[in-house]
């Protein structure tokens, strides 16, 4: 048999005598196992990060914390992503994606049990950074893992298939936070919520020491002898031998791990569209997501005037049910892309649904004006908003960020991108307390709309379409 690239081996379409063949590549159970596994990092951010919002009432009435100390909590683990993707994300370009892939998650359960025990306020919010590191380090590495593994006709929607256990982790969570406290309601019962994840995020740790390591990484090291074994346990064949192949399709990128080449020549374009836009999109997507139970419980809470533990645990409840009928959105968003990705494309999708963040904002802020608040207005906006960005940018800045960079660099520009999304998320989670109550839905969610707007607009000049584009031709 004739040696081919491992992306060859991965888009073969099998046929038989008689002239007899599939329609598209099939995958094989390692495949799927690998796309499975790779889910987890994403609905564990989506549990934890939307459960938290749920969780600050209780923690900030049990700490007593000021105003700062609910940005720091509500921000650290924004800040832990940031730092995670951007320091350790590249790492899955030097030392290999399965050590990462694995390592994280080891990272992650240690967290949540110090979150779940922390004392004080300083203790949880260097426990909610170290959650963040573990899932950035997830967002370049759990992409990289599945867009290296499987054919190029159906990356985009187990890619985006992968992204949308984050919209049920957080329907899932908000879920769970209610039944929780609606069964325990006392301030303590927030602890329960971090000690939830940390059995499954264990049987995560023990699955993916089963995976392959990368064959595409194999290879771009020079390692094909052991590039060869990996393909052979992904696909489960033995007939594989590969081309000893070069990186003069990728441009001749350096070989180091350099910061400064992905703001050079042709990775210029590259970066600025996987991170400007997602920077933009995060802070709305992790604004309106993470205080919508804050937004709707002010405005149709306890008037009571009394401060009193009760009125705290009323609200959060009444915030923690009308957030999860807005997260509604948030899943038939990320359904609609997982269709659509593949076939419209991801550039007019993300365009699309930048535009509809803005609508759905503004609806929003219509149902708020002159302190007479309409729930029905205020709900259709934003499940509108969830709907669009995840429809759009929330899915599809994630997806372009790990096709547009070549091989030896993807853990490194996609970790870049995801750390500068999360610094919009970080401003947003830090900010976004304050402004509330300083200026009301009625001034920030149309200021957030416009930056919606100025997404569709980046996206649109420096676009690069990367549907149906293979890996090794990127």
């Amino acid at each position: 048999m004739a040696k081919r690239s491992v992306q060859a081996y991965i888009e073969e379409v099998p046929s038989w005598d008689g002239g007899a063949r599939l329609s598209g590549p099939p995958l094989s159970a390692m495949q799927w196992l690998v796309w499975s596994l790779a889910t987890a990092g994403k609905f564990f951010e989506g549990l934890i990060v939307f459960m938290g919002g749920i969780a600050l009432p209780l923690i900030a009435e049990q700490f007593a914390m000021t105003g700062s100390d609910k940005g720091l909590v509500t921000a650290a683990t924004l800040a832990g992503i940031l730092a995670g993707a951007l320091a350790l994300g590249g790492l899955a370009d030097r030392f290999g994606r399965k050590p990462v892939f694995i390592g994280e998650m080891v990272l992650l359960a240690v967290a949540l049990l110090v979150a779940a025990f922390s004392p004080n306020t300083a203790t949880l919010v260097g426990a909610l950074f170290a959650v963040g590191l573990a899932l950035g380090a997830d967002y370049p590495t759990a992409h990289l893992v599945i867009s290296e593994s499987i054919p190029a006709a159906v990356r985009g929607r187990l890619v985006l298939g992968a992204f949308s256990f984050q919209a049920l982790g957080a329907v899932l969570g908000t879920a769970i936070a209610s039944v929780v406290l609606s069964s325990k309601p006392e301030l303590g019962t927030w602890r329960i919520f971090y000690l939830i994840p940390v059995v499954p995020v264990l049987l995560v740790v023990w699955g993916r020491l089963f995976l392959p390591e990368s064959s595409h990484w194999l290879v771009s090291k020079g390692n094909i002898k052991k590039a060869e074994k990996q393909l052979r346990k992904l696909l489960g064949r033995k007939d594989v031998e590969l081309l000893d192949l070069e990186i003069a399709e990728e441009g001749h990128i350096e070989r180091s791990s350099d910061w400064g080449q992905l703001f050079r020549g042709k990775l210029q374009r590259a970066t600025i569209l996987a991170s400007v836009p997602w920077f933009l999109q995060d802070l709305s997507t992790y604004g309106i997501g993470i205080f919508t139970p804050v937004i709707i419980a002010a405005a149709f809470g306890s008037e009571a005037k009394e401060h009193t533990v009760a009125a705290v645990i009323q609200n959060d409840l009444i915030g923690a049910r009308g957030t999860a009928l807005v997260d509604v959105g948030f899943l038939v968003g990320i359904a609609c892309a997982i269709a659509l990705a593949d076939r419209w494309g991801r550039i007019p999708l993300q365009i699309l649904g930048f535009v509809g963040c803005a609508a759905g904002l503004i609806i929003a802020a219509l149902g708020n004006l002159n302190g007479h608040s309409n729930l029905v207005v205020i709900v259709i906006g934003f499940v509108l908003f969830q709907f669009m960005t995840n429809l759009g940018p929330n899915a599809q800045t994630y997806l372009l960020a790990g096709e547009v960079f070549p091989t030896r660099v993807r853990g490194l520009g996609a970790g870049l991108a995801a750390a500068t999304g999360k610094v919009g998320a970080v401003l947003t989670a830090f900010f976004f307390p304050t402004l509330l109550a300083d200026w009301g839905t009625e001034r920030l969610l149309p200021l957030l709309a416009v930056t919606s707007l100025v997404g569709a607009v980046i996206t649109w000049i420096y676009r690069i379409e990367t549907t149906g584009v293979d890996m090794e031709s990127i």
